[in-house]
């Protein structure tokens, strides 16, 4: 017994001051990192950055500290840190090459926060999809049609092709093509059109709307009629001012023609 209690009073003598300096270094270290990670998402929320990134930002920054703390905690009672270290980098180039897919859509996903080509509510095209920006993630970006379907689109497959964002501009252009017949009176069918122009209070004056004869086509004349609405009008402009122009060439006597085919029957005598 009395040897034990010898030995034992020489390893404390040996590593107590280490054991109590590894304790001190992994209290105060946790501690630390806790406030530092708490300082670093006030920095961050100070800064206008999206909630979801703040969120990730302050755990990676957590976990990370944490991890040197315990390091270097191990590293004051004398036992050797730099396998574990080639473990963790192994562990971590392994897990980066497996979930190389998902740490492209995490870094899309950082870009189309920091950049904000998207927001929130915005009406988009891309990535093979369609519809209001619902929410943006850390992975997928998330739609939802107008018929009320959700879209999930990955962070890289959006960056990675041709976004169009509709909701960017204040003031959008309806473009209408209205056909009507070759004997028809064009001067006529420009003053009916032009009328349901002015008389659209939604129209905006400026920039001025555009009536033109721009094609002639196989079987009609087309008027291309281009009017600037707010964005928020556009559907509303352009259904309307569809079904209002029929009506009123109808009233005027002004066709609207349509493909048609005449078919010759030929019977053999």
């Amino acid at each position: 017994m009395e040897e034990t209690i010898k030995q034992i009073q020489s390893l404390v003598a040996a590593y107590g001051l280490q054991v109590i300096g590894a304790l001190a270094t992994l209290i105060i270290g946790i501690w630390l990192a806790k406030w530092v990670s708490k300082l670093s998402g006030k920095f961050l929320n100070k800064r206008n950055v999206d909630p979801t990134l703040t969120k990730f930002a302050v755990s990676l920054v957590k976990v990370a500290l944490i991890a040197f703390v315990i390091i270097s905690a191990i590293s004051q009672v004398g036992i050797e840190t730099t396998s574990f270290v080639a473990v963790i980098g192994a562990a971590g180039l392994a897990v980066g090459f497996a979930l190389q897919g998902s740490l492209s859509n995490f870094a899309s996903g950082i870009m189309l926060i920091i950049f904000k080509p998207i927001k929130v509510g915005d009406y988009i095209e891309g990535g093979g999809g369609a519809g209001s920006v619902e929410a943006i993630g850390i992975f997928v970006t998330t739609l939802t049609t107008p018929d009320n379907k959700v879209i999930y689109i990955p962070n890289s497959t959006l960056t990675g092709s041709n976004i169009v964002n509709y909701s960017t501009k204040d003031k959008r252009r309806v473009d209408m093509v209205f056909g009507i017949g070759y004997s028809d009176d064009i001067d006529k069918a420009k003053s009916v059109i032009q009328s349901i122009i002015e008389n659209d209070s939604r129209i905006l004056k400026d920039p001025a709307p555009q009536i033109v004869v721009g094609e002639l086509g196989d079987s009609s004349v087309n008027f291309k009629v281009r009017p600037w609405v707010n964005s928020a009008d556009y559907w509303g402009v352009y259904f309307d001012t569809t079904e209002t122009v029929k009506k009123k060439f109808d009233k005027q006597g002004i066709s609207i023609p349509f493909p048609q085919r005449d078919v010759h029957l030929f019977q053999n005598q």
